[in-house]
């Protein structure tokens, strides 16, 4: 049975439309990559998965209309960590990424010693453990990053929403971080969008292909991720072939 399923799904923000009849559904485990050129809608879709945005057409979750979710509910079921943080409250990492535990406790009711466990799991998953006493405030961008994933985490949602979730990071906590999320499927399901079209092969056992807010691919990264597409999508001429380590390889070559 799929997770999340849509059909003719449509979303317009300001009267403008930015999603156009998408089709498609997302298993339960699956690691689906979202990519796309600026502006295509990757965004836009993982905020309407996430309950954020209206919509019409067909758009469920455990065959329910994600609309009529109640927010606690769906807080319990997925957790969506955003491009741009931006935590700017005066919290420590330790308890922003405790606050992954409320969806779990009615609205007067503490957190218990089980629920701090959860949330230093979660810190030492992210390399994190050293900054529990350290202000939101004071952190990098990147450190931001992974203190919302670590929150998202401890959060025990069984769909993970991320958008761009290496953009802001160094390029050992990249690879660190998506090796730690891969280790959790097929426990979780796992939806990303991704800029870079290598990373998200490497990971994404699945890839949906936006342009111009319309799915115009849908399959495994090799599938997917042919010259002909990146040129026709991409505007980028380029060589995909294996390596070595069985990854698949981008060698961009000129823009068109």
């Amino acid at each position: 049975m799929p997770v999340f399923t849509a059909d003719a799904l449509h979303v317009a923000l300001d009267g403008r439309p930015i999603l156009h009849d998408l089709r498609f559904g997302v298993e339960e485990g699956q690691w689906v990559g979202l990519i796309g050129p600026n502006g295509s809608g990757k965004t836009t879709l993982l905020r309407t998965l996430g309950g954020l945005l209206p919509y019409t057409g067909t758009l469920t979750l455990d065959e329910q209309p994600v609309r009529a979710w109640p927010p606690r509910d769906l807080a319990r079921r997925l957790a969506f960590v955003r491009q741009n943080p931006s935590l700017a409250f005066d919290f420590t990492v330790e308890e922003f990424v405790l606050l992954g535990r409320a969806p779990h406790h009615g609205w007067l009711e503490g957190f218990s010693s089980a629920d701090r466990q959860h949330a230093d799991t979660a810190l030492v998953e992210l390399d994190l453990h050293d900054f529990a006493d350290r202000s939101l405030e004071t952190l990098s961008g990147g450190e931001q990053q992974r203190v919302q994933l670590a929150q998202a985490l401890a959060q025990e949602a069984g769909i993970l929403l991320l958008d761009e979730p290496t953009a802001h990071l160094d390029v050992h906590h990249q690879f660190d971080g998506m090796d730690r999320v891969a280790a959790l499927t097929p426990r979780r399901t796992v939806i990303a969008a991704f800029h870079d079209l290598a990373f998200a092969a490497r990971y994404a056992d699945r890839l949906l292909v936006l342009d111009r807010g319309r799915l115009v691919a849908d399959g495994t990264p090799h599938d997917v991720l042919t010259p002909a597409l990146i040129r026709d999508v991409f505007r980028m001429d380029a060589d995909v072939f294996d390596a070595p380590s069985g990854a698949l390889e981008i060698r961009y070559l000129a823009p068109v």
